[in-house]
């Protein structure tokens, strides 16, 4: 039986909520869940989204660019999302 480790992440109160609703009509927890979403992923060798998604792959230019941003004051996601 593989280790199991504890493992903190941020979500969103709402959508925590909603999921561990959602898996309870499954009988599964939201740890399990999640390590039934990761489990997944790492099998697919693909994120769980749309096919219609293209991923992209950052360039010289775009790490140029957050290299640049890390000297510059910045503000969160979640600070940028609430303008």
């Amino acid at each position: 039986m593989a280790t199991k480790t504890r493992t903190n992440i941020y979500v969103d109160e709402n959508l925590k909520n909603e999921a561990k609703e959602f898996l309870k009509q499954y009988g599964i927890s939201l740890s399990n869940g999640i390590n039934l979403l990761l489990q997944q992923m790492l099998k697919s060798k693909k994120l769980p989204l749309p096919e219609n998604i293209k991923l992209i792959t950052p360039n010289e230019k775009d790490y140029k660019l957050i290299e640049e941003t890390k000297n510059e004051d910045t503000v969160s996601l979640d600070e940028f999302m609430k303008v």
